[in-house]
């Protein structure tokens, strides 16, 4: 069963993490109507909180079997409405459908794409990807020391979420074809500004990182972290980081000028087509770091395993 399982997990990481990312995006990026012409929040809002809804329900009922060590068709009502009303998991579960709901509904009110209902919306949007950490290995510490590791994956899943949602925003907008923006200008305006936003982003996952390793794997457990599966995925994952850093570096620092500079001398096609090719890139490791969470997620730690 880890198979569907860590699937489900990392198209639930997918989904809520864009969801949130894109408005968050919006929010800080984009100014006025531009949000409602440059990317099309109101059917993507709506079709990635149902199938947040539809994902998490399958996930929820698959993790209840892989707890009681029973097939699917072998779980019971009893114990899905025993872990859903009397557990954290349970209670993170319904928190996380309430807010998507309510998303499906707020994204299509008059108000949704003010200054006021985008922040609204955003931080609702957040609320599914917290409840991410009850499903791993955040909620399983306790005490002071599982408090600040709770805190510490939160912040994590949600920093990682306004990434991914970034690149998916850069790469609709260059996309676009709009008769009232010019795509192009609002792409490079937004890139230039995502310095201060990715540079935050960048340390929230950074730090938070590092206070997650500390708490999943111990320094008692480094030197022989490697030679474990979990060691081994962790590598992985840090490996790929470090390519979305690189990326991320190019796009500031050489792409985004060149993309201004083409612009100017109406010269946009090779600059855009390196900027797309690396922003696509920099998605595809952070698609791969999303499924090696998933598959991190259902594996048992070294700390919890020394």
């Amino acid at each position: 069963m880890d198979g569907p399982l860590v699937a489900i997990r990392w198209s639930l990481y997918a989904d809520l993490g864009l969801l949130f990312g894109l408005l968050l995006f919006a929010l800080y990026a984009l100014k006025g109507s531009e949000r409602e012409e440059l990317l099309p929040l109101r059917w993507l809002t709506t079709a990635l909180a149902g199938l947040g809804i539809g994902l998490s329900g399958l996930s929820f009922v698959l993790a209840v079997a892989a707890m009681l060590g029973v097939d699917l068709k072998d779980v019971d009502h009893a114990s899905v409405m025993m872990i859903l009303t009397e557990t954290p998991v349970g209670w993170a579960l319904l928190a996380r459908i309430l807010a998507l709901t309510i998303l499906c509904a707020a994204v299509h009110a008059s108000w949704a794409f003010r200054k006021a209902g985008i922040t609204i919306l955003a931080l609702i949007a957040a609320i599914p990807v917290a409840s991410l950490a009850w499903s791993g290995h955040g909620a399983a510490s306790e005490g002071l020391t599982g408090m600040v590791h709770l805190v510490g994956d939160i912040l994590h899943l949600l920093a990682a979420s306004a990434w991914i949602g970034a690149l998916a925003a850069f790469i609709l907008i260059l996309s676009r074809r709009s008769p009232m923006f010019e795509p192009l200008d609002a792409a490079h305006r937004a890139l230039a500004g995502f310095a201060t936003a990715g540079t935050v982003i960048v340390g929230l996952i950074f730090v938070t990182g590092v206070v997650n390793s500390y708490a999943l794997i111990g320094p008692q457990n480094m030197s022989g972290l490697f030679q474990s599966a979990y060691g081994r995925l962790l590598l992985i994952k840090l490996v790929l980081f470090g390519l979305m850093l690189a990326l991320a570096a190019s796009n500031r620092f050489s792409l985004t000028p060149a993309l201004a500079t083409g612009i100017k001398d109406g010269n946009i096609e090779g600059a855009v087509s390196r900027l797309r090719r690396s922003l696509w890139l920099e998605v595809g490791a952070g698609i791969l770091i999303l499924a090696l969470v998933a598959w991190l997620g259902t594996l048992l730690p070294p700390a919890s395993a020394g």
